[in-house]
């Protein structure tokens, strides 16, 4: 008898935290941001940053109380769209206005330009491989058009490939074996090889939608990638064959990005253009960058 009350208080627990996962919740208040909220990133100490608190052209240090407060103000004529960290923590940025990759060191905050280029559209989102190379969606929204770039440890920007359409997110698997690029407006996720130089072939198609648009996207540690669905208010997870797993829906309609982070890697962090804040979901599965403390 004993053991099956306890077996049956595990299946309750059990539905419980079940229930707990992919349900939607607000972090911060809403209008903190501009509608430029954007780019949440968490560091390795488990810090939340989003790009365009309060006014464009700054990086926001968001609060686990939902709180936020100005980290660092950019030079006239910046406004960054996305956020990635570097191996030492400086935190690397996509400046959309200024055509360029900025960085801004974690002791000084400094910010300096790590990489520009006439040749840049707007550079819209970014991620790292594990040799400290950036790879960069580059879209031109008037023409409906967009490039891929990858930035070297110099600096350097190599185009990848160009007359692509409006590339937005981007996102490497776990491996980085896979390169994931979207097209918010053609509503496309294409899938490249990688080799160990970071040139990419055998661009594939991985995953097109009917309606609404596309923006960040991330995967966890099972491979999955998390897209979310900017004007529906959803975030998709589709596995590493290219097939939809699950829908979840947010409160805000304009999901810009996401990041995995928390205390075990499975909170999501959604940014909203509409409502102008950070809401969350849980997430059965960690993030794939996530490193336990």
């Amino acid at each position: 008898m004993k053991k099956i009350i306890l077996l049956a208080l595990s299946f309750v627990f059990y539905k419980i935290e079940a229930q707990e996962f992919y349900k939607a919740k607000d972090l911060t208040g809403e209008n903190l941001f501009t509608t430029n909220c954007e780019g949440p990133c968490v560091d390795k100490r488990g810090d939340l940053f989003v790009v365009n608190f309060q006014k464009d052209g700054t990086i926001g240090l968001v609060h686990n109380d939902g709180t936020v407060e100005v980290y660092v103000t950019l030079p006239e004529g910046s406004i960054a769209n996305a956020i990635q960290f570097d191996k030492e923590g400086d935190m690397m940025l996509a400046d959309f206005t200024g055509h360029n990759i900025l960085k801004v060191n974690s002791k000084t905050k400094k910010v300096s330009v790590y990489s520009h280029s006439d040749q840049f559209n707007s550079p819209n989102d970014i991620c790292f491989n594990k040799k400290g190379q950036l790879f960069a969606s580059d879209p031109n929204w008037k023409d409906s058009t967009g490039k891929l770039w990858r930035i070297d440890t110099d600096g350097k920007a190599v185009l990848l490939e160009e007359h692509m359409g409006t590339t937005n997110g981007i996102e490497l698997s776990q491996d980085e074996k896979t390169l994931y690029v979207n097209e918010s407006i053609q509503r496309m996720v294409w899938a490249y090889d990688v080799d160990e130089k970071g040139n990419v072939s055998n661009k594939r198609k991985f995953f097109g939608f009917p309606d609404f648009g596309l923006d960040g996207m991330k995967c966890d540690s099972e491979g999955n990638l998390f897209v979310t669905r900017y004007d529906k208010g959803a975030v998709v997870i589709l596995s590493p064959q290219g097939k939809q797993l699950r829908e979840v829906f947010i409160k805000g309609k304009k999901t810009s990005n996401i990041a995995f982070g928390g205390p075990d890697g499975k909170t999501c962090y959604i940014t909203l253009q509409d409502r102008k804040c950070v809401e969350t979901f849980r997430s059965e599965t960690r993030g794939k960058s996530f490193h336990a403390k």
